[in-house]
């Protein structure tokens, strides 16, 4: 089953802000705040994992393959400053999607701060963005 990096989002954001009123023991409001924060933020990155995929697959589908260097090229394609935010928001939601014994959990409005870079970044890496590779301007 596959489903869209937006569809993760949506996901995450929902986590994020449950509704009120949801007595139900299932529903994301009988979680703890932290808890949610945490689900939240591995959404975020398979949502920012699918996008990278997705834009590697449209320039080279061999860098889908590796994780590391997908992230360490992406400077060179789509630009210094999409590759910073990627990495930055990348390393963010790896952190937080992990349990570390004497560490708090993430915050909802840390995760919900990122839930608005990873929503910027689906659309920078959009194919037809912007996000042609640099080798391919250089020598216009």
């Amino acid at each position: 089953m596959t489903v869209s990096p937006e569809t993760l989002v949506t996901a995450a954001g929902r986590l994020l802000s449950p509704g009120p009123g949801t007595a139900d023991a299932s529903a994301p409001s009988a979680l703890t705040p932290g808890l949610r924060a945490r689900a939240a933020a591995v959404l975020l990155r398979m949502a920012l994992d699918q996008a990278l995929d997705a834009y590697w697959l449209g320039v080279t589908p061999s860098m889908t393959r590796v994780g590391k260097h997908r992230m360490l090229c992406l400077e060179w394609y789509a630009g210094h400053d999409t590759a910073r935010r990627c990495r930055t928001t990348w390393s963010a939601l790896s952190a937080a999607c992990h349990y570390r014994t004497g560490e708090l959990p993430p915050s909802p409005a840390e995760i919900h701060t990122r839930l608005l870079e990873v929503t910027s970044l689906l659309s920078a890496l959009r194919p037809g963005t912007g996000t042609t590779p640099l080798s391919s301007t250089a020598g216009s």
